[in-house]
């Protein structure tokens, strides 16, 4: 349940992105090309950001799936691992990063990757803790 809630508010925050305009995509690490894209109204920024906060909001639905709550979700047991994967990896990018190009890690880079690492530890734990319930 703990890794669906951080995926829905994830996904709010990328909606949120999309509403709060180039101010939003600044402060959330979007980069800056995208951010000067959506001040300039290009609509590229708003259909990445909705791909993203869609993506994220299936993550949630395949969390919520393995917990019980909503119904079972096609290759529920595989989509939770890939999930919690690719979570961990994007946080423990971080680390090759750091070690091979130390200049372009910065606090966002660190927070972000700490952030995500905490989602992917929450799924791995969920999948780990509800496998047993999981057969296909």
């Amino acid at each position: 349940m703990v890794g669906g809630w951080l995926s829905v508010a994830a996904s709010l925050l990328h909606i949120g992105c999309i509403i709060g305009g180039p101010d939003w995509y600044r402060f959330f690490g979007a980069g800056e090309e995208m951010a000067q894209a959506a001040a300039r109204g290009e609509w590229m920024p708003a259909i990445v950001t909705t791909g993203i906060a869609a993506i994220l909001g299936i993550w949630a639905a395949f969390a919520f799936s393995g917990a019980g709550r909503i119904t079972r979700l096609p290759l529920l047991r595989t989509g939770l691992i890939v999930i919690s994967a690719i979570y961990l990896l994007r946080g423990l990018i971080l680390i090759p990063l750091f070690l091979r190009r130390p200049e372009l890690v910065d606090s966002f880079a660190i927070w972000s990757s700490l952030i995500v690492l905490a989602y992917g530890l929450a799924y791995a734990i969920g999948t780990w803790r509800a496998w047993p319930h999981l057969k296909p």
